[in-house]
């Protein structure tokens, strides 16, 4: 089997995106890892490093989007309405790429969602848009680093809707979290399912949600074969995956799994989306409009992302040539 095929797409043009990308894809190890599609525009890649294509490794070759039109200087730092569309289109032509076997996996740098709505998108994330382009309609995050990882049950919604929980939604939640960390682990995970309530419920003390729709999910898939406990505590269930417990983290919304992710380790936790047809990893930071265009991103997490697709990729390629899994196909 030969190297797995990486697509790259560059972010908001006025932000990290196309500097950090390229600074990890200038690591000679990173390069040689995989074959890879830097998916942007020349103009907003040569404003983030200027005369990089001779610098880089002939594992990488560059697909021009053509997204930003005539040529213009990167305005670095300022919220744009055609950088937003750009950026999207990145994405979007790296996801059909997936589609139709030209790449094995993706990874996105940050995009500005602001950005995206001005250009008249209605936009709430990368996994949703990306969703939408392969019509999952089941789509989760999950957040990995080499400690530990979680994955939500819900994500860019608000809290008083995100309480609102169906038991179904965390079983496909586990099942989908299960299948993600195979590929990470080689094997199958040992997964935490936190409580909603402060420490989960107190015997109903505190809400029913616990005793009443998480609990009865957790027994259903375990039922099914999935290595999972809880309702846990939801102050100690990460110290408890810290402490060798659990492999994975089943976190009920947004901040409830990313906080203590961040705080973990920020440099090297990565964004992966699951319960969709592809593998997409993507950094875990923003477009840092205030350091853009200054040569002083960091690019540990886009590294960590990258090296998180090649692994994924190649698993699936492995899983796939055994038979344990089937190809993507196109929605």
């Amino acid at each position: 089997m030969g190297l797995p095929r990486i697509a790259v797409s560059i972010g908001d043009p006025a932000g990290v995106g196309a500097e950090v990308a390229l600074k990890a894809l200038a690591m000679q190890d990173l390069a040689d890892s995989a074959e890879w599609i830097v998916v942007g525009d020349h103009g907003a890649l040569e404003a983030a490093s200027p005369g990089y294509q001779p610098r880089m490794s002939p594992r990488i070759r560059f697909v021009e989007v053509g997204a930003l039109g005539p040529a213009l200087p990167i305005r670095f730092g300022q919220l744009s309405a055609s950088y937003g569309a750009a950026a999207l289109e990145y994405v979007r032509r790296a996801t059909r790429m997936c589609l139709a076997g030209e790449a094995d996996a993706m990874v996105t740098a940050p995009l500005n969602k602001e950005a995206v709505v001005l250009s008249g998108h209605a936009f709430s994330g990368h996994t949703e848009f990306i969703a939408q382009l392969c019509r999952a309609t089941e789509s989760r995050m999950l957040l990995a680093n080499a400690r530990l990882a979680t994955i939500h049950v819900s994500t860019h919604i608000s809290l008083e809707q995100a309480c609102r929980l169906e038991q179904r939604r965390i079983v496909r939640t586990i099942e989908l979290g299960d299948e993600a960390m195979q590929l990470l682990l080689g094997r199958a995970p040992r997964i935490g399912v936190s409580g909603l309530n402060p420490h989960a419920g107190e015997h109903n003390l505190f809400g029913r949600q616990d005793s009443e729709i998480i609990a009865p999910a957790v027994r259903e898939a375990g039922r099914s074969g999935f290595l999972c406990t809880g309702p846990h505590s939801p102050d100690t269930v990460f110290l408890r995956g810290l402490g060798g417990e659990f492999d994975l983290i089943v976190a009920m919304y947004h901040d409830q799994g990313h906080i203590p992710m961040k705080l973990i380790d920020f440099g090297e936790t990565v964004n992966i989306s699951l319960g969709i047809p592809v593998i997409r990893t993507s950094v875990d930071h923003g477009t840092a409009f205030d350091i853009a265009g200054q040569d002083r991103a960091d690019c540990r997490n886009m590294r960590a992302a990258m090296r998180m697709a090649v692994r994924m990729a190649a698993r699936r390629t492995l899983q796939i040539a055994s038979g344990g899994a089937r190809a993507p196909e196109a929605g």
